[in-house]
């Protein structure tokens, strides 16, 4: 069995990925291997990002390891808050600020198309690899749903009746960002040992 570090310390993440990969690869968390250092994300898009974050960990520890980063893309805010969607309202990292200051800056735009874009970086014997995942949708005039986090309560996925927040996380992964560019991961690793 070969063992991956998923740079996140969000237990539910690796538990996601580890029973989709079922028994082939090990999926380790951050704190599961002792890691307590702070990864850097300070690339200007979420590619950068995630490959800085994989790359410093890979660096460090000299492991087979993953990483992803996400961002929403607002048309009418040119692409904001982009890879700065964690941090849109200040260092605090508040979704609800985040959210606030979002409908404030589109409260009197029409256009409110959006998508929430997913990169996951692989450096698996020593090459890397990327996988983008991307869920198109609109930001609502205000919250829907209690689920989820960031900016879920106001993203309506195309074609869906319910916000990410509405949906169950069965539901959200089938056709969220992240659950199409972690299936491309799977996907991937599966062919490795295939």
């Amino acid at each position: 069995m070969k063992r991956l570090v998923f740079a996140t310390g969000n237990p539910n993440k690796v538990k996601e990925v580890s029973e989709m990969l079922d028994d082939s690869f090990e999926v380790v968390s951050l704190k599961d291997i002792g890691f307590k250092d702070e990864l850097p994300e300070t690339q200007a898009t979420i590619q950068g990002n995630a490959l800085q974050k994989a790359r410093t960990l890979h660096q460090a520890l000299g492991v087979d390891c993953f990483s992803e980063d996400t961002g929403l893309e607002v048309d009418a805010l040119n692409g904001e808050p982009g890879v700065n969607s964690a941090r849109y309202a200040g260092p605090s990292k508040s979704s609800e600020d985040n959210i606030d200051l979002l409908l404030e800056k589109l409260k009197d735009e029409r256009n409110r198309t959006a998508r929430f874009r997913t990169v996951v970086a692989l450096i698996l014997d020593g090459q890397e690899h990327l996988f983008e995942g991307i869920a198109e949708g609109e930001i609502l005039l205000e919250r829907q749903g209690e689920g989820g986090f960031g900016y879920d309560p106001v993203f309506l996925p195309k074609g869906a009746s319910k916000t990410f927040a509405q949906m169950d996380s069965e539901e959200k992964n089938a056709i969220s960002h992240r659950g199409k560019a972690i299936r491309k991961l799977i996907s991937f690793l599966k062919n490795q040992i295939g």
